[in-house]
């Protein structure tokens, strides 16, 4: 599997343990946000990631920033990505199983700890293929036509 990630100014410190962990476990991780400085803006980093993920060069992707949100926003306007903002593991597991989520945003507020748990449970949660979240997966992708 390969991981894209990437993340503004905030969260450099996270990235880079992240990285790591994400090694520990077998999967390529893809540096997005190599070139962070004091005064970067969060939309680059997401659009790289995005373009990443819908182009099938990686797997998934997780981005961070000081909430997730704006990178969020910025990542779902790239056709075919479907970013979630996750704050639990639960979330986490829901956005892969329920709706094919194929890229999370996270606070890098979140204790380090927590942010591997989630990032490990939407790496290894597959969808569910069930008929309802089909459906409406795909009335997504018939809002971005």
């Amino acid at each position: 599997m390969r991981v894209a990630i990437a993340t503004d100014h905030n969260g450099v410190e996270q990235k880079s343990e992240l990285i790591f962990f994400l090694g520990t476990k077998g999967i390529e991780v893809v540096d997005m946000s190599k070139d962070n400085n004091p005064t970067d803006d969060y939309p680059d980093f997401a659009l790289r990631v995005a373009n990443a993920v819908s182009n099938n060069e990686v797997d998934l992707g997780i981005l961070m920033c000081g909430t997730g949100i704006g990178m969020s926003i910025a990542a779902n306007k790239v056709k075919g990505v479907r970013c979630a903002k996750v704050s639990s593991e639960e979330e986490a597991f829901l956005a892969r199983q329920h709706n094919n989520a194929n890229i999370i945003a996270l606070s890098y507020k979140a204790p380090l700890d927590d942010l591997k748990i989630m990032i490990d449970k939407f790496v290894t949660t597959e969808f569910s293929n069930d008929e309802r979240h089909i459906r409406r997966i795909n009335k997504i992708s018939e809002i971005e036509k």
